[in-house]
């Protein structure tokens, strides 16, 4: 894996170049705990998402059919005639193997996924905080400052108010239609 914060280009402030390294040490730090068997599944993931293994399933599908179909005509004693059970029996299973595979990989990006949110949600919530505290610090040096005159702003008045997420939280719980429930 490239550093993102050293790689050459335009010049970033330090703070940028801080939280892109914090981010990289995070996958880092992810990237290290995956253990060796999932690393395999991933890989294996990764193949069966491309396009060749969807030709490399179309084609011996077709050459089986088509071996079974011919054999006969040819003499020969085919191996799975029509209807194809072993066929469907091997597709069947290769069906179970891949969905399983796919699964146990979206699972753990899933986690990764939560863990992210979860992240992104505290950084929210501390913006939010921070941003009230400095408009109660605007607003008190706006009254302080001689030269400013002193009005009543109503929309300052509320961003004064720290944000109550439990209500929030209730408020979107109570909207939500029946249709979208868990």
């Amino acid at each position: 894996m490239t550093s993102i914060g050293t790689a050459p280009g335009p010049s970033v402030p330090p703070a940028v170049n801080q939280n892109i390294e914090a981010i990289e040490a995070y996958y880092a730090r992810e990237e290290q705990r995956v253990r060796p068997a999932q690393r395999v599944l991933e890989r294996l993931s990764a193949a069966l998402g491309r396009p060749w293994f969807l030709i490399t399933i179309l084609a011996f599908v077709s050459c089986w059919v088509v071996w079974n179909l011919v054999a006969r005509r040819i003499g020969l004693q085919p191996f799975d005639p029509p209807p194809f059970a072993a066929l469907e029996g091997i597709v069947s299973l290769i069906a179970l193997l891949v969905t399983s595979i796919l699964l146990t990989g979206q699972n753990r990006l899933a986690q990764l996924e939560r863990r992210r949110e979860q992240l992104e949600l505290q950084v929210n919530i501390l913006t939010e905080q921070k941003t009230t505290k400095l408009v109660r610090l605007i607003e008190e040096l706006r009254h302080d400052l001689p030269m400013v005159r002193d009005r009543h702003d109503p929309d300052a008045a509320s961003l004064q108010q720290p944000t109550d997420t439990t209500s929030i939280l209730s408020a979107l719980e109570q909207r939500r239609s029946p249709d979208t429930a868990d």
